[in-house]
């Protein structure tokens, strides 16, 4: 009869925060287990930033993190900040860029992220299994593992295993289940960072711009607490996507309405009215073509204003000129939903972090059960910042069994 397997500490999933914890606890001298059900590890790491990866944001902090606890995420991002990261990228030799707004990308490619992290492990001798379910778990005493590999044991688990976007690069609910099994609450998860798709009414008019970008200020009706977003947004044969919609789908609920400024640079009326004092003879969708992207600037007005599109503004009331603004700097749309967690980067919600040590992301109740990265309530803004979060928190994770091993 085989004899069960013994580590200091098993981790669940080789996504980023797994990877980065497993690194941590195997240079320490620890015995680690690095489990994976899928036949690759990084796969979101992988296909993040277009294949360039996103890893991280200079400008870091919790005011760029959604979570019923706001304060929880400040202890673990001021230990590891994304200079910690970019000091390891800068050791390995990997080129890369900021794009914008604090973005640092992989000038080559994402593997090179991903073979950072795995030459990391080998020098610290972590022990990876791919294609290994967990098919139970029991944290009683010692961590025991029922696996597709055998039984396994721990006196310590790091539970890593993501939310539930994007399905097919592996997203599943397992890490949302073990919390529950340990009785610990689970926050209410949606998908986030994901685009809006609409019914019928804008069907065609979206579909017709599929491809098109405008800069647009974008917030979200009635919930004054939350921020707005400056950027592109981009039409979809199915709705809104582009930087600007998937940053304010995170604040988004059902039923919800958006208000999309389609000119964040101008007061459209004022514009208006001194285009109608200096160039009375423009049509109407001819001026708002000057301002934004022509193909939208026809289709928007037809759809909305199928009286007054290809009306010069001389022939335009001031009140029918105040209705047209107030759409320019105010479009009221309804999104019928998402595109779900297919297409989602991240999943808002997760393990309630008042069950959490901030200081170690241990379970309060179970100390040797760590969660940390996506599982866990802490959602970043798009731009790097939940890779952060990934590194930041499997570091907190790494340090409090380092520190409890040395006790």
């Amino acid at each position: 009869m085989s004899q069960t397997k013994h580590y200091d500490v098993i981790i669940l999933g080789a996504g980023a925060a797994g990877l980065m914890c497993a690194f941590l606890l195997g240079q320490s001298g620890l015995k680690v287990l690095l489990l994976e059900k899928s036949n690759k590890p990084g796969k979101k790491i992988l296909m993040s930033g277009g294949g360039r990866c996103n890893f991280t944001n200079l400008h870091t902090s919790a005011a760029n993190f959604l979570s019923d606890n706001p304060h929880f995420c400040k202890s673990a991002l001021s230990r590891f900040t994304p200079w910690h990261f970019i000091e390891m990228v800068n050791k390995h030799n990997i080129s890369y860029h900021e794009k914008e707004l604090g973005q640092l990308f992989c000038d080559d490619s994402s593997k090179d992220i991903v073979n950072m992290l795995l030459d990391e492990c080998v020098e610290g001798r972590v022990e990876i299994r791919l294609n290994t379910a967990v098919t139970a778990v029991d944290c009683k005493h010692t961590i025991g593992l029922n696996t597709s590999a055998g039984k396994l044991t721990a006196d310590r688990l790091v539970v890593a295993t993501g939310g539930l976007s994007i399905p097919k690069m592996g997203g599943s609910d397992f890490g949302y289940q073990l919390a529950e099994q340990l009785n610990l609450n689970v926050k209410p998860k949606q998908a986030a960072l994901v685009p809006f798709v609409f019914t019928d009414d804008y069907k065609e008019l979206f579909s017709s711009l599929s491809g098109t970008a405008v800069s647009v200020d974008v917030s979200v009706v009635g919930d004054q607490s939350a921020p707005s977003f400056r950027h592109h947004m981009l039409f979809t044969h199915r709705g809104l996507s582009g930087p600007s919609i998937l940053q304010i789908s995170s604040y988004w609920h059902s039923g919800m309405s958006l208000k999309v400024n389609i000119l964040p640079e101008h007061n459209a009326y004022e514009a208006l009215l001194r285009a109608k004092k200096d160039t009375p003879q423009i049509v109407l969708n001819h001026w708002l073509s000057q301002l934004i992207a022509k193909k939208a600037a026809l289709a928007i007005l037809r759809h909305e204003f199928p009286q007054w599109h290809d009306l010069a503004l001389q022939n335009l009331s001031t009140e029918n000129i105040f209705k047209v603004a107030s759409l320019l700097n105010g479009w009221l749309l309804k999104p019928s939903g998402t595109e779900g967690y297919r297409t989602a980067e991240v999943t808002l919600g997760g393990v309630d972090t008042t069950q959490l040590s901030s200081k170690t992301m241990a379970a309060i109740e179970h100390p040797n059960v760590y969660f940390i990265g996506e599982v866990v309530d802490v959602t970043g803004h798009l731009g790097g910042f939940n890779f952060q979060w990934a590194w930041a928190s499997a570091y907190a994770a790494a340090q409090g069994i380092i520190s409890s091993q040395i006790k």
